[in-house]
């Protein structure tokens, strides 16, 4: 059997328009905005695999029934929500497999382009 993956996506620029700052995003909300083109089917996609996803932002704790709300008007679900880690420079640490399976890999993608033709 096939462990379970897990997959970590920021939200702002990866899976919605990056609008600059959390304020302006609250700011300039619209309830019929969209994801990014191809974000809610690679999401789907993943979730028919069994894989786990969690979303995180750079975005204040105070922020969570607003993101929750925004995310879900544009049908984003996921397992865990992580706010709060900042929108520094990021990495992920992970250890490997005892026969060298490596377990851990990002991908940077464009901002605002979306998920829709990410291989994972």
């Amino acid at each position: 059997m096939t462990p379970v993956r897990t997959i970590i996506l920021d939200i702002d620029g990866t899976l919605i328009e990056h609008k600059g700052t959390l304020s302006k995003a609250i700011g300039s909300y619209d309830p019929k905005e969209r994801a990014l083109k191809g974000t809610v089917d690679k999401i789907d996609e993943w979730e028919s695999k069994g894989y786990n996803i969690v979303l995180m932002s750079g975005r204040k704790e105070s922020s969570r029934k607003f993101t929750e709300k925004q995310l879900e008007n544009m049908g984003i679900f996921y397992d865990q929500l992580i706010l709060g880690v900042g929108g520094g420079i990021r990495h992920l640490v992970n250890d490997q497999k005892p026969d060298g399976t490596l377990t851990a890999f990002a991908h940077n993608l464009e901002r605002n382009k979306g998920i829709g033709d990410l291989s994972i």
